[in-house]
């Protein structure tokens, strides 16, 4: 079957009556193609060993949902303080928000995990399999043979190992390497829920990868519609040069440089014509540009009739780099990343709160005045650590029970609830006053002191 004529129109990737039509892209190479795969080696590296890599005693990045924490890169916040991360992810959006607007959808083509898996991995391993794409096309169009059903049994396997091993390893960002390696070891109804996740993640992971590949990007990503709002005529995309390459014409032939061998369709992993302009489908992963440098190359004409540039500089106007939109997106990540910073260096190694009881506010009999409080300390260092509890009164007389002067030790992470028991005379209660409680650390350095107010009758 000829493959399908990419048009403006419509996408390429669904037919007119609504039917998938599978892409199979040609091989390419080139300084790009090149490029992309190691990056891609690179983030695919850290993706598997971030964690392995030990910080402070904690994987790098770790999200401990057992013990409610997050490690990230040895800053450990508890789950109160995962608000931070609104500064965090709010400064790396506008980031994205800057890099779109300089260079187009960059990300989508060279950082993309669906990119990196899809175009790096999965794709590679179909080319070792069923050869190029000519090759991969008459099989699919061929009938069920041994030789087919062998090669797809063949295939298929390999991308459901690939796609649990991935999955275990983003569940290990969630209860870590070793205690993934123990559930493993053991019957799944031990850990059912663990074991039904990365069966889903897998089963996901399958899906997309073996069957709905490039229609994530189409169907699912908010981010290629974004691109109209992100990019403009000054943005860098992969774009053809109408100028130079038009009419098109066969090569020797006193047309323009574009011979029409349609190279840069061919190797299209979303399957559109780059020459009809700027689409929502292209992902800038520049694999046009190779394979036109590659003709031109021997054709022995200049390089570039599709390359990396702006829409004005395609249409021979002027590229205007500096522009207000990139200004207002650096202001945003800064302010977005500072404020991250900021606050990250403000979240103290332990958190103390000081509640009032339920019940009645004070407690009154004939000798003594008494308020019940509940201490929470939570130790959010990976190291065990020993506290002490103080509390001072500005009146004297006070008895303290279940906390005062007590070292409470820790370990890391640990978090504890302990009742305290303040009582006073009632001859000696003056009216309302301030407690203060103190944490020190076992260097005596102050590390909490809260206020709370003792409550008692109403003294005029």
């Amino acid at each position: 079957m000829k493959p399908k004529a990419p048009t403006i129109d419509s996408v390429t990737t669904i037919n007119d009556d609504g039917s998938r039509y599978f892409v199979h892209p040609a091989d390419v190479s080139g300084r790009f193609t090149l490029l992309r795969r190691v990056s891609a080696v690179l983030l695919i590296a850290i993706y598997v060993l971030l964690p392995f890599v030990q910080i402070n005693g904690e994987p790098a990045v770790f999200l401990d949902v057992m013990h409610q924490r997050l490690h990230l890169f040895g800053l450990t916040l508890m789950f109160q303080d995962l608000w931070l991360l609104f500064f965090l992810i709010t400064g790396l959006g506008f980031t994205l928000f800057l890099v779109t607007a300089i260079f187009g959808r960059v990300w989508c083509g060279w950082a993309c995990p669906e990119t990196v898996f899809l175009d790096h991995v999965f794709r590679r391993i179909e080319r070792l399999i069923d050869g190029d794409a000519l090759s991969r096309r008459r099989i699919e169009e061929a009938p069920w043979t041994a030789s087919k059903l062998a090669r797809r049994a063949l295939k298929h396997g390999i991308y459901l190992a690939l796609c649990a091993a991935i999955a275990h390893i983003f569940v290990a960002y969630f209860v870590s390497i070793p205690a993934l390696y123990a559930m493993a070891h053991r019957s799944p109804l031990e850990n059912w829920s663990v074991f039904l996740l990365v069966s889903a993640i897998t089963g996901a992971l399958y899906f997309n990868f073996a069957w709905f590949r490039e229609q994530f990007c189409i169907v699912l990503c908010p981010y290629g519609r974004l691109q109209s709002a992100l990019i403009d005529d000054n943005s860098i995309i992969v774009g053809y040069d109408e100028n130079r390459g038009e009419p098109r014409g066969k090569a020797g032939m006193a047309q323009g440089d574009c011979i029409d061998c349609r190279r840069c369709v061919q190797v299209c992993p979303t399957g559109i014509d780059i020459r009809q302009g700027l689409q929502l489908e292209c992902i800038s992963c520049a694999a046009c540009v190779d394979a036109c440098d590659e003709v031109m190359q021997k054709l022995g004409r200049r390089l570039g009739l599709i390359r990396h540039d702006s829409m004005n500089a395609l249409a021979g106007r002027a590229t205007r780099f500096l522009r207000p939109r990139l200004f207002i997106y650096l202001a945003l990540l800064l302010v977005g990343g500072g404020a991250f910073l900021l606050s990250s260096r403000q979240v103290k190694p332990v958190t103390v709160s000081v509640l009032r009881m339920q019940g009645a506010p004070y407690f009154r009999d004939e000798t003594t005045v008494r308020n019940n409080f509940l201490l929470r300390i939570a130790n959010k260092q990976a190291t065990p650590q020993t506290y002490t509890v103080t509390v001072e009164s500005p009146v004297e007389g006070i008895e303290v029970a279940g906390g005062n002067h007590k070292a409470i030790p820790l370990q890391g992470g640990e978090e504890i609830q302990e009742p305290v028991i303040v009582s006073l005379p009632d001859a000696r209660f003056p009216g309302q006053f301030d407690l203060k409680v103190i944490i020190t650390d076992e260097n005596n350095v102050v590390q909490s002191e809260k206020s709370i107010p003792f409550l008692g009758p109403f003294r005029e």
